[in-house]
């Protein structure tokens, strides 16, 4: 193990930009293919009623690939880099309280990781504009001629989180005890509980409850820009 090397783990969707990025980038790529928002507006009130009616978030992390079902990869990555490219600029775009903590891991030279049920085409141009050396997210199975199935394999939600970044603390040589990882959602507890500095982000009730018992800290989600770049 690498004495004083650190990880920080850091959930994405309303923990380091305002938005999810998931309804965003499938607003995006709809309207490319021609949607006025009518089929947007029909897809996404199909995957919020998931949530709606108490089935467990994979159900719709599940649903919502198959949106992608017959395009091709590299369509859909440039799709991401495109959507990315404009979202950045908004004013509210990153919760800059979690950014500047990303920032001081860097500058620490700390390993920084994100990790998401969003997929590569949101993520990768976040991670490259962030610095984030590695991307730990759910993974939309591709067939043979390079286009998306619809299925996914393993949704990064939940004790998926949790085991994916257990694993990655193995793989980086580097003590769980010293690693920090930052997440707004109760699903992101078994995330927190595998690090020795888990930080809140933002208003959930369920882990603000958790972060007080705790003594864990607990940073604000008001939105900003995080520079002109």
């Amino acid at each position: 193990m690498s004495e004083g090397r650190r990880a920080a783990f850091f959930d994405v969707d309303e923990t380091l930009i305002t938005a999810k990025s998931m309804f965003l980038f499938l607003r995006h790529w709809l309207a490319d293919n021609g949607d006025d928002g009518t089929v947007y507006r029909r897809r996404a009130d199909a995957l919020r009623a998931t949530v709606g009616q108490g089935l467990p978030r994979e159900v719709g992390n599940r649903a919502y690939y198959g949106n992608f079902a017959g395009a091709h990869v590299s369509d859909v990555l440039a799709a991401g880099q495109a959507w990315y490219a404009g979202y950045r600029r908004r004013p509210d775009a990153f919760v800059t309280a979690c950014v500047a903590a990303l920032e001081r891991h860097r500058a620490a030279g700390d390993e920084v990781v994100l990790v998401s049920g969003s997929f590569e085409a949101c993520l990768a141009p976040i991670a490259e504009d962030l610095g984030a050396g590695l991307v730990l997210c759910s993974d939309p199975q591709t067939a043979p001629d390079g286009t998306y199935t619809g299925e996914v394999g393993t949704p990064m939600i939940g004790v998926a989180k949790a085991e994916a970044v257990t694993k990655a603390i193995a793989g980086l040589g580097v003590a769980a005890s010293d690693c920090y990882a930052y997440g707004d959602h109760s699903s992101d507890l078994g995330m927190l509980g595998v690090v020795g500095h888990p930080v809140v982000v933002g208003e959930d009730t369920v882990l603000r409850d958790i972060a007080r018992k705790q003594g864990w800290p607990v940073l604000p989600a008001a939105g900003g820009r995080r520079d002109d770049r």
